[in-house]
């Protein structure tokens, strides 16, 4: 009998799968077109057919784990469930007041988003907590019952319980739940205590609200892919991928969906930390390009940066998440003109269905894969494989109309598509790495998804980096990231209290708080043990923002105190340039992260490919490059390269699931394990006139 495990990335046009017999280090992998319709079933036909092409058992399943989009895709559509929420009188409209911003400061018209929680469905409720934990007034429980009984009546599915201040003291919230949980056990519940700890109360209605309208959505498609795993005969219940990089009971996902929103691009993140890894290179960014949506992210020394709050739907989220940078740029991205007739490039795309042109699925408006396919850059025959044809007939045509409506001809068209949405993904690299005071030369870019490899140089090069990285498997890395994430869960709790020795025991005393529920996650998730890793936020008193630093032990003492103080002040100096060693600091919120660590997969066993380069080749074609335009260049199949072997540019390699193309003059190289490894020192005066050109289309 084998241990099998599965992944399983589900994308806005391609659901990646991956199986791996663990202990014979063997890797299958598999790829099939994303039902959007009905996501779950096409993950669950994915699997069918992938273990059927492997010869592996149903049976010998020993863990799934899912990426998904579904809570992203909700809240961005607005598909949400329909809530209720009870609130402290007074605090009704917190939602919509939020921070007084308009989305946008120069244009009066654009609406503010839309809350989840209509006005109509949420309801004060008498009583109050102080900011200190005290009592000031006690819960109207009569209240709580009115508003169960009203809500009722408004046909909302899911209930948030939002009350002020109930970080210091939930025992409000805690009752209210209970009287809901007893008079309304159908209705999906959670309270502001459970999902975000934290003070600012704008922040935390929003995220628990949100989290409440998302819970009915998960449920029910948790519910279909739980049944679906189990009809076919696997006995292992799946785990869902968190924002944070961490793999989860469906459980814990069905309370906290939330956490999710970067559960999918969370997967290729922990994927290339184990490239770093495996080949010696803890300084990386990751370049995941798919078929709606690119997602970059900074490792330095060999951990991904983290964040504690994203924007979805325009209502601000506190989530720990892996820092992902995500934009509207894909192979599926839609060509347009805007008013003043200039080309404009995403972040509107065309999807799985209908999907580019060149699919042949109806596709009727010009897209980045179609520009490729016109280029030469993406093969004209078929993808996957041999699995999907293509058809250049149809990309050829509607870049053709595109080109009419901007007065040029078929290939400026198309370049300037390839030249604009390149422009656009480096911003994007620049966003997680120059503003962050870091350095992209310094890094190298791991580029991966079906459309990361094809892009990568170019954007490499403009950003002046001289390295890119391709797995062997690309466009699956994200599934094969999925099966070796450890289960995380992350904790915090708002003290606001000056950091002196005379509040040690109220430190302490929160961080025991967080101890029980870093234990009784850990029970939940059926983990044998955890490490347990803790953190402060702090800042000087009067900012409004802090700054986390790692804490070296549970309990604080005198000592341990004085120098996290010291710590803050260079801490704060290397961020802001300055220091305040005269003003008084204080402790914003104790966080804990717990971590099970899962068994770490084996590398895949690649067998070494004998031959030559001239073996690999399979045709010469016209291929489009920036500095050059058209230029007769071998394409090769990498399934055939020889390790070790070396490639000066311009080149195309074709696998079933991406193409690379590497520009003229790069130089490219294939290690034993696979990878290709492409140095891009000797291009850098092609990229600064790429980039010109670029700027001045866009």
């Amino acid at each position: 009998m084998s241990r099998v495990g599965v992944g399983i990335d589900t994308g806005g046009t391609f659901t990646d799968l991956v199986a791996v017999d663990i202990d014979k280090g063997a890797y299958y992998y598999h790829k099939v077109p994303t039902l959007t319709a009905d996501p779950a079933t096409g993950i669950l036909d994915g699997i069918t057919e992938l273990l059927a092409a492997s010869g592996l058992s149903r049976r010998d399943v020993a863990a799934i784990v899912l990426g998904t989009t579904l809570a992203t895709n909700a809240v961005l559509q607005g598909k949400w469930a329909r809530t209720g929420m009870l609130t402290t009188a007074g605090f009704r409209d917190v939602l919509e007041l939020a921070r007084q911003r308009r989305p946008h400061y120069f244009n009066l018209d654009i609406p503010k988003p839309m809350p989840p929680a209509a006005r109509d469905c949420r309801i004060e409720v008498a009583g109050r907590i102080a900011y200190d934990g005290s009592e000031i007034t006690p819960l109207a429980e009569d209240d709580v019952r009115r508003s169960i009984e009203l809500l009722k009546t408004k046909d909302v599915e899911a209930v948030a319980i939002c009350f002020l201040h109930a970080y210091a003291n939930p025992a409000h919230e805690e009752r209210a739940r209970a009287m809901v949980k007893s008079s309304w056990p159908e209705v999906y519940l959670c309270a502001s205590n459970d999902i975000l700890s934290e003070f600012r109360e704008f922040e935390r209605f929003a995220t628990t609200s949100v989290n409440a309208s998302l819970m009915p959505v998960m449920d029910r498609y948790l519910e279909r892919f739980e049944r679906g795993v189990a009809r076919l005969g696997i006995r292992r219940s799946p785990r869902v991928m968190q924002s944070n990089g961490g793999a989860v009971s469906t459980r814990a996902v069905r309370a906290a969906p939330v956490n999710t929103f970067f559960s999918g691009p969370a997967g290729g993140v922990i994927g290339s930390v184990g490239i770093g890894m495996q080949l010696g290179l803890p300084e990386l960014i990751t370049f995941d390009m798919g078929g709606t949506s690119t997602d970059v992210c900074l490792i330095r020394g060999g951990e991904p940066a983290i964040k504690s709050e994203r924007s979805m739907g325009g209502f601000p989220v506190r989530t720990r998440t892996l820092d992902i940078h995500t934009i509207g740029a894909g192979g599926g991205s839609i060509a347009w003109t805007d008013a003043g007739g200039l080309l404009k490039v995403g972040p509107q795309s065309a999807g799985a269905h209908p999907g580019p042109a060149s699919y042949g699925r109806g596709g009727t408006e010009a897209t980045v894969t179609d520009a490729n396919v016109v280029l030469g850059r993406l093969n004209p025959n078929a993808l996957l494989g041999g699995r999907m044809a293509m058809h250049p007939d149809k990309a050829e045509a509607v870049v053709a109309q595109l080109a009419r409506r901007l007065g040029v001809d078929t290939t400026t068209a198309a370049a300037g598509i390839i030249e604009i949405i390149n422009t656009n993904m480096m911003g994007a690299v620049r966003v997680i790495s120059v503003e962050q005071g870091e350095d992209p030369r310094d890094f190298t870019l791991v580029a991966f998804g079906g459309a990361g490899p094809l892009h990568a140089a170019d954007v490499a090069a403009t950003m002046g980096m001289r390295k890119v990285l391709v797995p062997p498997r690309p466009g699956l890395l994200s599934a094969l990231g999925l099966l070796r994430a450890d289960a995380r869960g992350d904790f915090s709790l708002t003290r606001l209290i000056p950091a002196e020795r005379s509040q040690l025991k109220s430190l302490n005393a929160g961080l025991r708080v967080l101890a029980r529920r870093g234990a009784q996650w850990l029970k939940g998730e059926r983990e044998i043990k955890g490490s347990f890793q803790w953190f402060a936020d702090l800042r000087y008193v009067g900012q409004n923002f802090e700054l986390l630093l790692e804490l070296p032990a549970q309990r604080l003492e005198v000592k341990s105190l004085e120098r996290l103080v010291g710590a803050f002040h260079e801490r704060h100096r290397e961020v802001y340039g300055y220091e305040m060693r005269g003003q008084a600091v204080e402790v914003v919120n104790v966080r804990l992260v717990v971590t099970g660590k899962r068994r770490l997969l084996a590398a895949e066993r690649m067998q070494p490919v004998r031959g030559t380069t001239k073996q690999a080749l399979l045709e010469k074609r016209a291929v489009w490059f920036p500095a050059e335009a058209f230029v007769v260049t071998p394409v090769y199949a990498r399934a055939r390269l020889p390790a070790d072997c070396r490639i000066v540019g311009p080149a195309v390699i074709e696998q079933m699931d991406t193409t690379t193309v590497v520009p003229p003059d790069a130089k490219l190289r294939c290690d034993r394990h696979g990878y290709l490894h492409i140095e891009l020192a000797e291009v850098r005066a092609a990229a600064a006139k790429t980039l010109r050109r670029a700027r001045a289309r866009a």
